[in-house]
This record gives C-alpha cells, structure tokens and sequence, in this order.
C-alpha cells in the first residue's frame, strides 16, 4: 500500500511540474541562403545546461519553468543570436530566427550520406537518415570523451575494440578484414604488418568525422568483412588553438628506465635518430658477404653501439598547435585553410612471463621472462585549403606522420627446451621508424544549376616507408643485476637491418550523379571507378658478430660495447654479412573497380540502395629463395582476378522515428603484407614469423538486418542481426619444427568460415528515469557473436589441424562498449563533463593449435576510463583524465584442451600489466 501511495504521489507530482512548465518553440533558419531551414543548430537557454538542436527541419522545442530568459541561437560558422524572452507556465511562445552564415550549406544526405557536421545530434540524425548501415563519431563527441586519437575514438562504436599493439577489431575480426578511407579517397598502411595505418597515430586535431560502413556500397572498395573507416579532415572554421598536456601511468613513468645510448639524447628524445643508425655504406646495396676491419666496424657502427643507459623515465607529454581561418569572397564564395602539427611522446615499461609451446610436446620451447622499456614519439602535420562555390568545391590537403620506437628488451631463462639452463639472456636493441606522407586533391562540380548533374574526382598521391635499422640481440649468462658472462659465437652480436619502402601509392576516384524522379532529388544514380596502385620493396639483411679466437668473458651489459671493440681491435672476433640470396622482395598490385549505384525512394516509406562493383586487381610479387644468387633475375608470382560485388540496402521507414534495415552484399580480403611477402622475420629469441605468397583472398558473402529507434535527436535505441560466410578465410597458425627449433607464426587459408550474430546499441538520457537526472546520459552497445570453420584435415597443410571445425581465429564471441555521461555547469562559461567509459571482450583465438596443442586464446580484457572536460571560459579548456583504472593484466593463454599429456604447471604463455594513466591537457583558444 505504501508503494502504491508513494508511486501515486511521485506521478501527481511530475504531472504537476509538468504543467507548470512554458514552451519555447520555433524554428531556425539561414537568411543566406534564400530563409532554408538550419538544420543542427545549437539553441540554449543561457547560464543553463537546458537547450536542443533543431531537428533536419531545422524546428526546436524547449520546456522550462516561468521565469524572462535569454535564448543563445547558434551554429559552427554563423553569427551568434541572443533573443530575451519571457515564459510563462502552460504557455506556447514562439520565436523563429535566422542566422547569418558565409555561405555554408548543409549537403544532402544519401546513399553514402557524408557528414559535413562535426556534433553528436547530427550525426545521430545522419545516421537515422542514411540507407547503408553505418555510425559515425565527431569532433564534439571526442573532446566530451577526452579522446586523443582516432583509434580510441573508434572504440565508443557498436562492435569495435582496441588491441594493445595490433590495432582495431572490428564485429569480432581483427585488423585484416578492416580497410580504410581518408576523405573517401584509399589510404595504405604505414607498417608491413598491419592491413590500415595505426589509427592511434592521427591525433583528432585533423579529423571532423569518422564513418564507420559496416555493410558494402560499390562506390567503397570491396576489401573488408569488419568494416571500412572514412576519415573526413576537419570542416572551415576560424580557430587558433594551443594546446598541452602530461600523463604518468603507474609503473612506467618516474622510475629506472633501459634506453639505448644514442636515443638518450636531444634527437633521440625527437625521435630522430633513423639516419644515425642506417646501414654503413661500405656493405653497398647487394650483399657481398663483407667483412669489416676494426676501422670500418668503427667507422660503420660508432664506439658505443651496444651501450645502453640507466636512467628515469619522466612524464609523458604532448603539444598541438591548430589554426584554421575562412574568408568570406564575393557572390557567396569562400576560401579557408588550415594548419595543425601535433607532437607527443610516452615511455612505457612491460614486464611477464613469455613462453612458447613444444608443437606435438606438452612442455615449453622457451620459457623467459620478458622486460621491456620502449620510448614512443609521434609527430603529424596537416595542411589544407578548400576553395568553395555555389556549385565547385576543391579541398587540398597533405599531412604528415612520422612514428618511432625506441625498445631495450631484457628475456631471462632458457630457450630451445633446455630447462636446465634457467639464467640465459637475451638483450633486443630495436629502433623502429615508420613515415606516411599523404596528399590530395579532390572536389565536386554541379555541372547544372539545379545540381542533378554532378561531377566528384580526387586522387592521393601517398609515400611511405617502415625501417628496422641496426636490430640487435646480444645473449649470455646473467651473472648479477648489472654483468653478463659471454662467449662470442652462435646466435650472438646478430645485427638485422628491415628496410620496407614504399616507393609509391596512386589512389584516384571519379564519379558521375544524376539526380532524378518526380520529386526533386529523390532518386540518384552513380555511376564511377576507383583505382590504387602500390609499389613497394624490402630488404632484409643479416650480420653476426663471427669468433676467430674462443674467449669467455663476464663485463657490464650496458656498457659491454668498449669490451667488444676491443676484442674486435685484437682479432678475437669480427663483423661479416651472413644474407641470403632472399634478401630482397618486391611487390607491385594494382586495383581498377568501375561500379554503378542507385539510390531510388519508393514511396513515402521504402528507400532502396542497389549496385555492383566490378574490382581487378593484379599483384605482382618478385622474389628469390633462399640459396640464389646475390643480383640474380627475380622469379615472379602474379596473381590476376576479377571480383564481381553486387549489394542492395533498403531502409523501411515504420515511423516518423523508426527505421529497419536490410543489406546484402559480397566482399573480398586481402592479405596484409607481411602476411603474404615470403620474408622469415627472426626474434632474438628464436621464434619467427614468416609469409605465405600461396596465400588467396578470402571471398566475404554478408548479411544484415537492423531495426533503429530515434526516439529524439539525442537518443537512440537499435537492435540488429548479421551474419558472414568468409571462403577461405586467411588465420594465423603455427608450423611445425624439428626438435625444439623456435616457434614459427604463418599464415593460411582454411576452407571455410561461418559467422553470425547479434548487436544492440542505445543512446539514452536519464531524464527519462527522473528530471533530477536531466544532466545524465548513457551509451551502451554490445555484440554477441558465433563463429565456426570447417576444416579438411586431407588437404595440404591441414594435416596437423586437431578438429575439423572449430571458432575462427581472431574472433570474440562478445564485446560491450559503454559510456556515462554527466554535464553541468559550475558558473557562467564554465562548463563540465564528466565521462565514464567500459569496455570488455570475450576470449579469443590468437593462433589456431595444432599436433594435438590447444589453440592459444588472447584472454578476455576490460578497461575503465574515467575523463573530465572542463571549459574554465571562452578561452580556456581543461581536461583531466584516467585511463585503464582496473588495470587488469594482458593474457595469453594456452587453451585446456590439448590432446597430449602438458607437464608444465602453467598454461600461460604472456602477460603484463599496463599500469593506471593520469592524464592533463590545457588548452587555450585565440
């Protein structure tokens, strides 16, 4: 009875505040451009967190108690508009305004339904709108998250999480199956080893919009079963910002750090050092087996190439600088530019066990354990114009990024199953580098007036390159905390050089639209083609350390150089190139796709989406083995195919606020390079990687069905089902070697995969709980997910498979992504945002057992963020930040089901801690 009265209460008392509440109603619009409806824009009630955007007929609606007010009208690019009113309780007021702007003009929404709006409702309505199946994060909603990158951006989409180290996983599927777009136009990776760029190098400065296609449209390359990513650069705005910031995380900053000698130092510490440590001269182009006098060692490789140093690694920090303008010309036409670079760098410490199984023995291989120091820097630049007209836009843009890593990497116990040999070393002195320097020109012409005929062309031209120069190991006995007892001989003072070039990337589109129909723009037709040309090389060389004197010696590890030198002054021992004949591959694949696309409204209530793509590619790879001749002709594989790729997407609208959703669609995947170059890439603890050139596409047949709920421009809910069948899905397993000879990671086909599942996503604010929670909001999205491969255990290659069916490698049967949010304001112009952010995936295989081992899982992970935006005023920008508060530990694990006897105590294979970051930017606007 008590629950009844005090439920009864409760609702007389929301009817009654309710109704003792005024309306302010309206609508706004862009006085110059003929009084269109302002779709988007902000209107708020001043000195209060109360306010809406209007809705794509640019109407508004906002409830507040009695009281005289000021309404702020506003929009990104517009005049601002303060109007005083005054409300009255049950009372209607209405106010339309409109707004001047220089010309800017919302474009229109189709197939494709590029977002030109950088907000959140925006975006929401945008996809509410479009046909495909798609989502999108902008700018506004990454600086609410606290989000410094595009990778971590990407992870607050439905189905998306973030490997540490191997990039994006996308509906289960790890970064193959993934493809990527900058402003519609094909980009390449910067790493041999990854299918797109590491997104966590594009700082969010130069992005407005990230569109995630999750279904196939033909003016889209057909490379993916994830999803394709679409970077779009930032929209005109005027703005000069400043920004800086520091983060320390437990365990990694402010505590003893290994770097190597020449990155601790003023170009080191700018990641600059890649020339310092380039291959000496005097080995040439072609190998030659060259042995090196004691003059040309030093000569080639300095005094102390070996050394590392002791030392304390400091905060994290970063800068930006971004400056943007727009000029307002004659007959409503402007020109705007924009400027940014960004710099950053972080130091991180890993530490754990890193083991490898015995295939066909249930005992480990290696068993070490791993320490690991590596110092980070990125640097990006951006620079653009875009030229605009009532009916031509021309947008130029290149940026720059360049990446480094500096690693000392310690391995401690034994290797090549020799148990009783538990005090072994393993130094790795690495330095990576990796450049991506990517230019475009690209626009569209409205070849009539009206703009039912239209022209969009660009083209990209992209240089990049991967470098591993002067890669070291160093082996011993550790004899205490600082020495090392040594002999010279086998696989010690081993040098590598990786040199990945790309030598060039052409991407290009052109794309004709009519529009047509009864109703003005209610149907269009495309009609395009789209091209990519990659040409790139690498060469890997190899030299070792050869003893011509035997000699056993125990010296300091970090400063062993000068005990090296000198043996190598006395004769005890010398430098000499050990490459084989393939050291060297080139690969050239060229991409040509001409597509048609139609978009047809069929009614008030059925829009429907139908194309096909016809895509060619020819990959060319020259390549020699291992025992030919240095210079010798290359022999050549080329593998030349046509891929036919039809889709249809068709969008029911139930209601003013509800959609379903239906996409089929045929796909293709590629092969990431380094998955197919038949390169042998070495560890210094024996294990290795090596490519597959008989590696074929996988052939990708998708389905979706969705239904979308958009109860306001603020909220969401949706719920939908795919499903995938991928032939010859492309996963990571092992080969077998003879007598504990070092783990080897491969690639290959198997025959088929089915895949299907389900994900839900919702937007909700919490007003709808109670009124007293109107500042509160709350994002969830969650995917389920089932996966089985068959496998034929007669076909070559499969023999040592364990089963015939089983999970697909790489794939988590569930995820769930959400966020909390809550916006208050302090005082006048000083707004906050709280922001908590979960994310959780299920186990996953990471490579696929074989000879009776259990596949080895990557364990499930979570990781809680907390982020606090505050704009202390007008100008000033503060945020503060904590990431991975649970700090859970990272695990690789053999699977429990092996069918030989393990005798080891422990199935698991690595694992570390990344430790808790707290992070502070201060930002400040001109």
């Amino acid at each position: 009875m008590k629950l009844k009265l005090l439920f009864f209460t409760l609702l007389l008392t929301g009817i009654s505040f309710s109704q003792n509440k005024g309306t302010v109603t309206g609508m706004l619009t862009d006085k110059d451009a003929n009084n269109q409806s302002l779709p988007f824009a902000n209107v708020v009630i001043k000195g209060t967190t109360n306010g809406t955007n209007t809705d794509i007929d640019g109407k508004y609606s906002i409830a507040a108690a009695p009281g005289t007010y000021i309404i702020q009208f506003s929009f990104v690019g517009y005049e601002s508009v303060e109007v005083p009113v005054t409300i009255v309780a049950n009372e209607i007021v209405t106010i339309n305004q409109a707004l001047g702007s220089a010309g800017y003009k919302l474009e229109d929404v189709i197939v494709r339904a590029a977002v030109n709006r950088e907000k959140e409702t925006a975006l929401l309505l945008d996809q509410k709108q479009a046909v495909v199946i798609k989502q999108s994060i902008g700018a506004q909603e990454m600086a609410r998250k606290g989000i410094s990158d595009v990778e971590e951006g990407l992870t607050k989409i439905t189905g998306i999480t973030k490997v540490d180290g191997r990039g994006l996983f996308i509906r289960g599927l790890e970064d193959r199956y993934n493809n990527l777009l900058i402003n519609d136009l094909q980009s390449p990776s910067n790493s041999p080893f990854k299918k797109i760029i590491p997104l966590d190098l594009f700082p969010t400065d130069v992005v407005g919009v990230l569109n995630i296609y999750k279904t196939f449209n033909p003016n889209i390359s057909g490379d993916f079963a994830g999803a394709t990513v679409n970077i779009e650069t930032p929209q005109a705005k005027n703005i000069t910002k400043l920004n800086i910031g520091f983060g320390y995380t437990t365990n990694n900053n402010l505590k003893d750090f290994l770097i190597s000698d020449d990155s601790n130092s003023t170009k080191g510490t700018l990641g600059l050092i890649g020339k310092d440590r380039a291959l000496p001269s005097i080995f040439g182009s072609v190998p030659s087996g060259q042995r090196l006098s004691p003059a040309e060692h030093e000569n080639g490789f300095g005094n102390k190439s070996w050394d590392v140093n002791s030392t304390q690694s400091p905060l994290n920090s970063s800068i930006g600088f971004l400056h943007a303008q727009k000029f307002s010309l004659k007959n409503e036409k402007n020109i705007s530019y924009i400027m940014s670079f960004n710099f950053d760098n972080k130091y991180t410490f890993r530490e754990g066990v890193d083991r490898t199984f015995n295939l066909g023995q249930g005992n480990f291989d290696n068993n070490l354990y791993n320490t690991q120091y590596s110092y980070f820097t990125t640097f990006s630049g951006l620079a653009g114009m875009k030229y605009k007209t009532n009916r031509f836009n021309l947008n130029f843009n290149t940026f720059l990024i360049k990446a480094t890593e500096s690693k000392i990497q310690d391995q401690l116990g034994y290797t090549n199953s020799l148990a009783n040999q538990t005090n072994n070393l393993i130094r790795l002195n690495q330095y990576e580098e990796s450049n991506y320097w990517n230019t475009q020109l690209y626009g569209d012409y409205k070849l009539s007036e009206d703009g039912k005929h239209s022209l969009k062309a660009g083209g990209s031209y992209i240089k990049t390159s991967f470098q591993q120069p002067d890669r070291k190991f160093i082996t011993g006995i550790k004899v205490n905390e600082n020495d090392i007892n040594m002999s010279y001989g086998g696989n010690n003072l081993n040098r590598q050089f990786l040199d990945v070039k790309g030598n060039f990337y052409y991407s290009s589109l052109l794309e004709y639209n009519l529009k047509f129909g009864n109703q003005e723009d209610s149907n269009t037709l495309s009609v395009g083609y789209n091209s990519s040309l990659n040409d790139m090389e690498s060469s890997y060389r190899f030299f070792s350390g050869r003893r011509s004197i035997e000699k056993n010696y125990t010296a300091d590890l970090n400063t062993i150089s000068q005990n090296i030198n000198q043996d190598i002054n006395n004769g005890i021992v010398y430098v000499q190139e050990e490459s084989n004949g393939d050291y060297k591959f080139k690969l050239n694949q060229f991409i040509n796709a001409g597509y048609f696309n139609l978009f047809m409204n069929l009614g008030e209530k059925w829009d429907l989406n139908a194309g096909i793509r016809a895509e060619n590619s020819t990959r060319v790879i020259k390549y020699r083995n291992q025992g030919d001749v240095f210079g010798s002709a290359f022999r050549k594989k080329t593998d030349d195919k046509l891929d036919i790729l039809p889709s249809v997407n068709a969008k029911r609208i139930l209601s003013e606020n509800s959609n379903l959703r239906l996409s089929l669609a045929k796909t293709i995947t590629r092969p990431v390079a380094m998955e197919l170059l038949p390169i042998n890439y070495i560890n210094p603890d024996g294990t290795s990687e090596s490519g597959n050139s008989d590696l074929k596409d996988s052939e990708n047949y998708n389905a979706d069905f969705k239904y979308e709920l958009f109860p306001n421009n603020k909220e969401l809910f949706a719920v939908g089902v795919f499903g995938k069948v991928i032939n010859n899905p492309i996963e990571r397993v092992f080969k077998p070697t003879a007598n504990s000879g070092g783990q080897i990671t491969t690639f290959k086909n198997s025959e088929q995969a089915v895949i299907y599942g389900a994900e839900i996503e919702m937007l909700l604010q919490l007003s709808r709980i109670n009124e007293s929670l109107s500042n509160f909001s709350f994002g969830l999205n969650t995917s389920l997910m089932s996966t089985d491969v068959k496998v034929n255990p007669t076909k070559q290659g499969n023999e040592l498979e364990n089963s015939t069916n089983r999970k697909l490698q790489g794939a988590s049967s569930w995820l769930i992504n959400s966020d909390l949010k809550y916006d208050f304001v302090l005082r006048k112009d000083w707004k906050n945002s709280m922001t908590l952010v979960y994310n959780v995936y299920g186990d996953r295989i990471f490579a696929v057992g074989s000879s009776g081992i259990d596949h080895i899982y990557e364990k499930s992970f979570s990781k809680l963020d907390f982020i606090w935006t505050s704009s202390l005023s007008k100008n000033v920008e503060l945020k503060f930040g904590v990431d991975n508060i649970l700090n859970p530990s990272y695990k690789k694990e053999l699977g429990s089901k092996s069918t030989i006897n393990i005798t080891e105590d422990s199935l698991v294979l690595r694992e570390f801690k990344k430790g808790v970051g707290f992070s502070v930017n201060i930002g400040y606007t001109f």
